[in-house]
């Protein structure tokens, strides 16, 4: 691997204009690679603006010791620092997580649209990444391991200039360059996965097979090469799929899914999951998905939840819902003599306007019918998805029901074309 310096960093950097100036936000924990990078990019002196951005996490008693020698440190360099202080839950899936989870959190909130997060990951960190996946089960996507670089929720991009050099690279340099930097004791703590890799599996490693990093980089480098060929193939099958945004979540042919083969419709809905910034599910799931909603028939009790997300088939369709519905909002909309085409419009001369919500045992007729008939009925007719069938707001004009939603109004309720009428608008 090549020595580190920061003209052989500058190959590694995003393109750049002089003007107006780009922002580059550096995540800087204090640490040997943080620090090195900060270091080498202020001796580029290029025509950016750089600020650093330090979350103390107060996980260790030593934290706020470690964001006053960064402040120092960027005091030095004459860049400016944002320091923020973050309460790191563990959600269930380690502190790790949970205190990256609570470091891209603040991220996403410095970070705008067209700017740049620089972070400081190197080779190592990729190995170490690499085989955390492996024993984890994982496929092409997980190999990859860290990506390069990879477009931020909020608009920004995310770079990872250091993933080309090793950590003893970095830390020749920050000898040669007389740099100090924080030391996080808990680096030593062999209890967790990524310590124990670090400090007791990489260094056997090495000892046997030298050149090791390079060739797992390799490694992650066609595995997401091979991703990105398999994502262009999703995207088609996705625009076959006929994606539609619905009151709720979204939805896709769930019959052109039936069609597929197991890996491919696989393949699809991880696209579909990820394009939704949902958590894709664990293995487990994927074979519930199979046995429920593809290999049996059609069932619109069926609901496989995980994390914070459900799918649920009907009507011949795969919806995404969140786990937890949120409240539908209803509107009735300030009368208008002028009413759009397609609009549901209520006679505006209707005295007492309230909602309610299904007891059970309602009737009504629908503007048009010859019959009255169960709201049950008229539901399931008007093809309304189960789950939203207890939130559908129900108008009445003291004891009658006038209204259900923006689904359709009663018979004798209906503004006449010439005179103002209320519009209904469910979201």
């Amino acid at each position: 691997m090549p020595d580190f310096t920061p003209e052989q960093l500058r190959q590694y950097l995003p393109s750049f204009t002089s003007s107006p100036k780009q922002v580059w936000w550096i995540g800087f924990s204090g640490g040997l690679d943080s620090t090195v990078l900060l270091h080498a990019l202020a001796q580029l002196q290029l025509p950016v603006s750089l600020h650093a951005l330090h979350i103390n996490h107060q996980i260790s008693p030593n934290a706020d010791d470690w964001q006053h020698q960064c402040e120092q440190f960027c005091k030095h360099l004459g860049l400016p620092l944002i320091a923020e202080k973050v309460q790191v839950k563990n959600g269930g899936k380690g502190i790790e997580d949970a205190a990256r989870e609570a470091r891209y959190h603040v991220f996403s909130q410095y970070v705008q649209q067209g700017e740049y997060l620089l972070t400081a990951h190197h080779s190592n960190d990729q190995a170490e990444t690499l085989l955390l996946r492996l024993m984890r089960g994982t496929g092409p996507r997980g190999l990859a391991a860290i990506a390069s670089e990879r477009c931020l929720d909020n608009g920004g991009k995310l770079i990872r200039p250091l993933l080309h050099f090793s950590r003893d690279d970095l830390e020749a340099y920050a000898h040669a360059q007389q740099l100090t930097w924080v030391e996080d004791e808990s680096n030593q703590d062999d209890r967790y996965d990524r310590n124990f890799l670090r400090n007791q599996i990489m260094p056997l490693l090495h000892t046997r097979w030298p050149a090791f990093m390079r060739k797992w980089q390799q490694t992650a480098d066609l595995c997401a090469q091979q991703e990105s060929l398999l994502d262009e193939f999703a995207q088609q099958d996705l625009l076959q799929a006929n994606p539609r945004t619905e009151r709720v979540g979204q939805s896709v042919d769930l019959a052109w899914l039936k069609t597929l083969s197991v890996a491919r419709r696989q393949h699809l809905l991880r696209y579909w999951l990820r394009s939704q910034q949902c958590e894709v599910p664990e293995s487990a799931h994927w074979q519930q998905l199979e046995n429920q909603l593809f290999l049996s028939r059609e069932d619109a009790s069926v609901k496989i939840t995980w994390s914070q997300h459900a799918l649920c088939p009907y009507q011949d369709r795969l919806f995404l819902l969140p786990a937890a519905l949120p409240v539908v909002t209803f509107q009735l909309l300030p009368p208008s003599a002028v009413k759009e085409a397609n609009g549901l419009y209520l006679r505006a001369d209707l005295p007492d306007i309230h909602i309610r919500y299904r007891t059970g045992g309602e009737r009504c007729k629908p503007q048009g019918r010859a019959h009255s008939q169960t709201l049950k009925k008229l539901l399931q007719e008007y093809a309304l998805e189960p789950w939203l069938r207890d939130q559908i707001p129900l108008v009445y004009s003291g004891d009658n029901l006038v209204a259900v939603g923006d689904l359709w109004i009663c018979e004798g309720y209906v503004a006449d074309a010439e005179k103002p009428g209320v519009q209904l608008r469910w979201r």
